[in-house]
């Protein structure tokens, strides 16, 4: 976040701050990989601005007021601040602002509701700094609106608890899930996949997968009899032997040894062509699965 590039890009700018897992991970000690940015600047601003600037962008996004600059190889995706103007529970009709505590109320945690400036100046428009120091995945406002806007955010409750929550998912939270979990059915395949798939990455997602089996969710993503101390024992060595979490590999371990179950989860999740065959060849598989790099 202090690197020539990000701060070129910045300066560009003007008016802008980080927001969302830059922030989240700087906050928390982790790795800064991407770099997402918020600014009151339209597209069409923001593009002249960074070409004034001489630095390139592509529209990436325009429609949902997102550009992605590219400074040194990298790339930063701005995005204009917005307002929903009509959620339908897998895509929302925006409008622009410049209102920054406008564009945090539309955010679906507090801990993403976070903004820092170039200097490092923080924004907290809600309970964020506070919830995210606590490990607690708090929604912004209301739980229940915010998962009828978009209900994969009940998966991205479980993903962000299993990455940055401590102690017991929000009650609240937990709540408007499991009551919202019909929901999930409207979602595609592609975006169901991308949120399980990084669950499955977290250190130890045994514990918040036992939590999405009993509210009665994970069921309605994954067939079969579940195999949770499978996989729990998989994690464990991972993380004894500082392996590097292997979410294929991981999801073989959760599913039955069934070749059936094994092509159902692949379809419903649409999984690429390498990943479904590497899952048929392990859910067929005689030995023992084995975690190893």
């Amino acid at each position: 976040m202090t690197a020539a590039d990000t701060v070129a890009v910045m300066e560009a700018l003007g008016e802008a701050r980080f927001v969302g897992g830059a922030v989240r991970d700087a906050l928390t000690g982790r790795k800064v990989t991407d770099i997402d940015i918020a600014t009151p600047l339209t597209p069409a601003e923001v593009i002249a601005r960074l070409s004034a600037a001489g630095i390139k962008s592509v529209p990436t996004g325009i429609a949902h007021g997102t550009v992605t600059a590219i400074a040194g190889g990298k790339p930063f995706e701005i995005t204009t601040l917005r307002r929903d103007v009509e959620t339908d529970g897998r895509h929302a009709s925006v409008a622009f602002t410049d209102d920054w505590e406008e564009d945090a109320r539309r955010r679906d945690f507090t801990m993403n509701a976070l903004y820092v400036s170039v200097d490092g100046e923080i924004f907290d428009y809600a309970t964020g700094v506070p919830d995210l120091i606590a490990g607690q995945v708090r929604f912004m406002g209301d739980p229940a609106q915010r998962i009828a806007e978009d209900y994969l955010r009940i998966l991205r409750l479980f993903r962000f608890h299993a990455w940055y929550g401590r102690g017991e998912i929000d009650d609240e939270g937990l709540r408007a899930a499991a009551e919202g979990k019909a929901g999930l059915a409207r979602l595609s395949g592609e975006r169901v996949q991308k949120e399980m798939l990084r669950l499955l990455e977290s250190p130890d997602p045994a514990p918040v997968l036992r939590v999405m089996a009993a509210a009665g969710i994970l069921p309605d993503l994954l067939p079969g009899a579940l195999n949770l101390p499978r996989l729990e024992r998989l994690a464990k060595i991972d993380t004894e032997h500082d392996f590097p979490p292997d979410p294929v590999l991981r999801l073989a371990a959760l599913l039955p040894d069934d070749r059936n179950a094994a092509r159902a989860t692949a379809q419903k999740l649409r999984l690429s062509n390498a990943h479904a065959a590497r899952l048929d060849d392990l859910a067929g598989a005689d030995d023992a699965l084995v975690s190893h790099l």
